[in-house]
């Protein structure tokens, strides 16, 4: 039995796969504990693992939601920023508190959320493995493909090339710089070398993806250990919600939701409503959540059915399309159904998670920037109605039920924890398979 500490950050986005991992590995007899904020408590406690408060005075408990609500009102480069400060937040919090706290705990292992940039440096630290989870997009540059904040489609091209080369350059001095100083801060007063290059904070152990492999452009420069396995889903660690299943009609049902960060622009939900007014179709409305909804339901065109908070797992299951904000995890959860979506991505990795849509043809993008009625109708009828979007994302349902991902995932992690090594990623001649037949699918809809 390994005792694996896990730092993560404390949204619903990045606890949910990994406290289902967490989850995974207890099942199997090792003892897991998480360290976070106050706020993450009650996500440790559904998946039932142990939980070390850290962050305390910096993020006390109820500042997580004061924090997603002022992130909710913003959108793009705006948001962003806000989401790099509180990146830096985190990082200089988790470098603060954690190493004591992980040390009196007796972990002997670290599972690390890739979004806490450089907390691998603890690990190193403390002379303990870590192992890299990616929760959201992976953050892996690579200037064959654009960053994982556009909305690019993949460009093997040399113009392609040049775009993303010099896109990452901007990025990771604009977004990354800033976290990367308080990374080196501490690794100096650690006595610990400086990291050489962006790519030295990830585990040279695992690093693990919840992407399957064929929601991904085509890579040539992850390391061997970066493993895509596909996504951590298990409702158990989800906690449970009241839904009016009686009220849903024998017509086809839309899911539409924005997640729990980007969920405070009204006029979005509005747009959707009015989109689906007159198609024969249930719409249904998670707020996520929203500040929107703490007095009462908003009331939209077309009267959809709208709730505060949705069983959203269970109602994939019954959904023929998901509108949504392009979240990686609603977007693995409504394609391991076989659920198409239409995508309205708002900042940070959503525009990169719908440009993979886009790619894999499992998907329809429109762009806040010109969201309106019209195209957003436009868009959801062709994914309805045009039969490559529904194959394709079965295609994609498929290949997550091959992967079991979370299996895998554990698996990898337990090996690294047994050998001490490195675990190399197996080759995935699938994926060639997978978008030779994708592309002829695209060609049918273009």
């Amino acid at each position: 039995m390994t005792h694996f500490g896990v730092l993560c950050l404390a949204s619903t986005g990045h606890l949910n796969p990994m406290t289902t991992l967490a989850r995974e590995l207890q099942q199997r007899g090792h003892r897991v504990t998480l360290f976070a904020v106050p706020d993450a408590r009650p996500k440790a406690l559904i998946a039932g693992i142990e939980f070390c408060t850290i962050g305390e005075s910096e993020f006390p408990a109820g500042s997580m939601p004061q924090l997603f609500a002022q992130l909710g009102k913003l959108s793009g480069l705006a948001a962003m920023r806000y989401t790099i400060n509180w990146f830096k937040q985190v990082a200089a919090m988790t470098f603060q508190d954690a190493p004591e706290a992980i040390r009196a705990a007796g972990v002997e292992a670290l599972l690390i959320d890739q979004a806490i940039v450089g907390a691998g440096s603890i690990a190193d630290f403390l002379d303990i493995p870590f192992i890299s989870v990616c929760n959201a997009l992976l953050f892996n540059l690579e200037d064959g493909v654009p960053p994982f904040v556009t909305p690019w489609n993949y460009d093997p091209s040399l113009l392609g090339y040049l775009r993303n080369r010099v896109s990452n350059c901007v990025f990771n001095r604009v977004m990354i710089q800033p976290i990367r100083k308080v990374v080196e801060e501490f690794r100096q007063t650690r006595n610990l070398p400086p990291y050489s290059s962006y790519s030295d904070v990830y585990s040279k152990l695992a690093q693990i993806s919840q992407q399957p492999v064929e929601f991904e452009f085509p890579r040539r420069d992850l390391p061997q250990c970066f493993h895509f396995t596909g996504p951590f889903i298990d409702s158990a660690c989800r906690e449970p919600v009241f839904f009016p299943f009686e009220s849903l009609t024998e017509q086809p049902l839309i899911y539409a939701s924005m997640g729990t960060l980007q969920n405070c622009q009204q006029y979005i939900f509005r747009c959707i409503a009015e989109a689906c007014v007159g198609l024969d179709a249930q719409l249904i409305i998670s707020l996520g959540g929203s500040p929107l909804n703490s007095t009462s339901l908003p009331k939209f065109p077309g009267a959809p059915l709208v709730v505060g908070h949705a069983p959203q797992l269970e109602l994939l299951k019954k959904a023929s399309l998901t509108i949504t904000h392009a979240g990686l995890n609603t977007a693995l959860e409504s394609l391991s159904n076989g659920v198409p979506m239409v995508a309205i991505p708002i900042t940070n990795d959503q525009p990169g998670v719908a440009a993979r849509l886009s790619w894999t043809g499992t998907g329809d993008v429109v762009l806040p920037s010109s969201l309106s009625v019209s195209r957003l109708r436009a868009a959801i009828k062709r994914v309805l109605s045009e039969v490559p979007y529904k194959n394709n994302a079965t295609r994609l349902q498929k290949a997550i039920r091959l992967g079991k991902g979370l299996n895998r995932a554990a698996d990898i992690i337990e090996q690294v924890i047994a050998t001490g090594k490195p675990v190399l990623a197996k080759t995935h001649p699938q994926r060639a398979d997978f978008l030779s037949s994708n592309r002829k699918s695209l060609a049918k809809i273009n």
